[in-house]
């Protein structure tokens, strides 16, 4: 099995305990209540329901394409830390878990809205490909972690445009809220004490977050799921 060590060496690093609390605060803060009072989706038409049949399954078209479009990230990043937190790489401190178990209970909490949310118009859930990923290895867990978290920011920001129903609209903007904040607390991990929470890889000339489009995403993440996924359908514009 290949495996994939981000960056080329193991990453050193030293936690200070003052910091470690301010940044699982961070994220306490941000995230759990998350969708605490989000309004209720509205029953989506079943025209624009997504195909599941046969070896690919199509997101479908419209308000719910893009909303199986999330869903389906937020089943990859799930799976990703839930991995993360069941096997902790070698030397993980007991803060580097507080805060993975922290973002894990986030996505899952994601991946488990826009499913209720879908109903009956929802993907099936998705078989991932981690084979790529070595999850013994400090580095290679916070560089993968990195790439889903700055990938998810981008792809929220790129569909946000695409969203007809303004309360779709209002979730999504408070879902990449916190991923903004997983992405920030990652980097942190990466290089601790240094003010490496946003790059000049993700923010533009303007000082915002970037975005792209769906098809741009869904190919970034093809090589993690192992099912075929279609953005086909989606809206473009």
């Amino acid at each position: 099995m290949k495996k994939m060590n981000v960056g080329s060496s193991e990453i050193e690093h030293t936690v200070d305990p003052v910091k470690s609390v301010n940044r699982r605060n961070f994220l306490r803060n941000a995230g759990l209540a998350t969708m605490a009072g989000t309004v209720v989706l509205a029953a989506c038409s079943d025209d624009d329901a997504p195909d599941s049949t046969g070896s690919t399954v199509d997101l479908g078209s419209g308000d719910v394409g893009i909303l199986n479009y999330a869903y389906a990230l937020e089943q990859l990043e799930a799976a990703f830390y839930i991995q993360v937190v069941a096997t902790p790489f070698s030397g993980m401190t007991d803060a580097e878990k507080t805060l993975f178990t922290e973002i894990r209970d986030h996505e899952i909490i994601h991946r488990d809205f826009f499913k209720a949310a879908l109903s009956t118009n929802a993907i099936p859930a998705l078989e991932v490909n981690f084979s790529a990923i070595d999850f013994s290895s400090r580095a290679s867990v916070l560089g993968t972690a990195k790439v889903f978290e700055d990938t998810g920011v981008l792809a929220y920001n790129g569909a946000g445009k695409l969203i007809k129903e303004p309360a779709y609209l209002l979730i999504a903007g408070k879902i990449v809220s916190v991923e903004a904040r997983h992405a920030a607390a990652i980097r942190d991990m990466l290089m601790p004490n240094s003010a490496f929470f946003a790059g000049d890889d993700i923010i533009d000339n303007n000082g915002l977050d970037g975005a792209k489009k769906p098809a741009d995403i869904l190919a970034a993440v093809a090589p993690f799921i192992k099912t075929k996924v279609s953005g086909a359908n989606l809206p473009t514009a």
